[in-house]
């Protein structure tokens, strides 16, 4: 019977000692993305930009649109009291168009080009007035 004691006493040791190792982190420093998501994210970019009028004030409820060069799949984005856009997932190797509106207003359209290496592609719109 002592044996048996002695027996279960070094097993919960050992599932004790075997719960408290430290286990190795997954992306090196403790990025939980797959290797896939980190390819796509390289693979990708992205425009931002403020939209604003004449009077150097941003634009509220303005459209911006991108345009992909090469399936012609078109997104938009309509602003809020900032005047900001943002679109994010480009591809780096299509080429972009986008383009500003707001009620008879156009500005654009400005070319983001496959030759433009930016991560984050920063491109503003002002609306002039007629």
């Amino acid at each position: 019977m002592k044996h048996w004691k002695i027996f279960l006493m070094a097993a919960l040791a050992i599932g004790a000692f075997a719960q408290s190792e430290v286990k190795p982190k997954i992306g090196g420093s403790g990025d939980s993305r797959s290797r896939q998501e980190k390819r796509e994210d390289a693979a990708t970019r992205s425009a931002l930009g403020v939209v604003t009028g004449a009077d150097d004030q941003p634009v509220t409820g303005a459209i911006v649109q991108v345009k992909d060069l090469r399936t012609l799949q078109v997104r938009s984005f309509i602003t809020q009291a900032d005047g900001a856009y943002h679109f994010s997932g480009l591809k780096n190797d299509n080429d972009y168009e986008l383009l500003a509106k707001s009620g008879e207003l156009t500005a654009g359209p400005r070319k983001l080009s496959i030759f433009d290496n930016r991560k984050e592609a920063v491109i503003n719109f002002k609306f002039e007035k007629k």
